[in-house]
């Protein structure tokens, strides 16, 4: 059946400035990560994608890496922009991001020159697409020196095969010193993707921490895992479900789940209600709340399995306000719990 795109599909998504720079993300945005690999049915992916567009979600977050198999939800996620798409091209916002493995040898993860541009390279051809909107280094390289992975972002950008340059994952002290190579190449940092969550509030400390980094540099920010991969949900409340990602150790591990952080989550999810939302919704408007210190997150990236789930987020935007007391409310029980998978070891 033919895409045709709701007419009133800008009428309720917020739309905020990344950093100083010109461009313009949903409050919420979709990412490919879990649910558009071989493993996902293609019909159910395809209502999911044309849902979100419907909502004003305009912006599709990938990675070379996305599956499973590696590879898949950007072969997957062509044949969705080709079908349904296209003729959208100048509304979306689409990204993608190279540093996990890809391929085997030497050349295959990290950050060198060889591999940035090389998995580029091979994600537009997988998405048919000439270009990405944003290209990220997906986590930062121990032993490249970062001038050279800049280089590559640099270089994509001045190619025209990406319109602007990210970097994921990277410490306070990282993301300045990217700036500042790429401010003195002259392709300024428009964006940094971090896990962020009521339960991962890493981003949050330091002198200065990552989100007054990025208000010194003007960059914005996109925050994944702000569900902290399934905990700040109903799904975990009466125990584990048997088909559950925890169930399955896929990025979320039962011990996650202990007692003491699990009171915490019931405690947020009565908080939730008294709010009028679900415990995911209060989440991701916690994420967006104009209170954080420093610049505030631009994005909240969700995931999606269904179009009710992806309704079901999407309509944390209709209650974003937080009173005072809320906040020292939620603190009480938003607290570091341990569960930050990207954390530089």
């Amino acid at each position: 059946m033919t895409f045709h795109a709701a007419e009133n599909r800008y009428e309720t998504m917020p739309y905020r400035r990344v950093g100083r720079s010109g461009l313009k993300l949903p409050a919420v945005s979709l990412g490919l990560w879990h649910n558009f690999g071989d493993d996902k049915p293609f019909e159910v992916q395809r209502a999911i994608l044309r849902r979100a567009f419907d909502l004003g979600v305009t912006h599709f977050d990938l990675a070379n890496n996305y599956g499973p198999p590696d590879g898949s939800a950007e072969t997957n996620f062509g044949r969705h922009f080709k079908d349904d798409f296209a003729a959208h091209r100048d509304e979306l916002v689409i990204s993608t991001k190279a540093g996990y493995y890809m391929w085997p040898g030497p050349y295959g993860e990290w950050g060198s020159r060889k591999y940035m541009l090389s998995s580029l390279d091979a994600s537009l051809g997988r998405m048919g697409v000439d270009y990405v909107d944003i290209f990220y280094s997906h986590r930062p390289d121990p032993e490249t020196p970062m001038e050279e992975t800049m280089g590559a972002l640099d270089t994509a950008v001045r190619s025209g095969k990406a319109l602007y340059a990210g970097i994921s994952s990277y410490t306070p002290a990282q993301t300045l010193e990217a700036a500042r190579i790429l401010k003195e190449m002259g392709t300024p940092l428009l964006i940094h993707q971090p896990s962020y969550s009521m339960l991962n509030r890493w981003t949050e400390n330091g002198e200065p921490n990552l989100y007054e980094a990025l208000d010194a540099v003007g960059a914005g920010s996109i925050a994944f895992s702000p569900l902290a991969q399934g905990m700040l949900t109903d799904r975990y409340l009466n125990g584990v479900p048997a088909d559950s990602r925890a169930a399955k150790e896929r990025f979320l591990h039962e011990n996650d789940l202990a007692e003491d952080k699990m009171a915490r989550v019931r405690a947020l999810n009565d908080i939730a209600a008294s709010r009028g939302q679900s415990l995911a919704q209060m989440a991701i408007a916690w994420i967006l709340r104009e209170q954080v210190k420093g610049s505030p997150v631009t994005s909240a990236l969700v995931g999606a399995s269904s179009v009710k789930q992806l309704e079901n987020n999407v309509a944390a935007i209709n209650n974003l306000a937080f009173a005072g007391e809320e906040l020292k409310a939620i603190d009480q029980f938003a607290v570091e719990s341990d569960i930050n998978r990207w954390a530089q070891k």
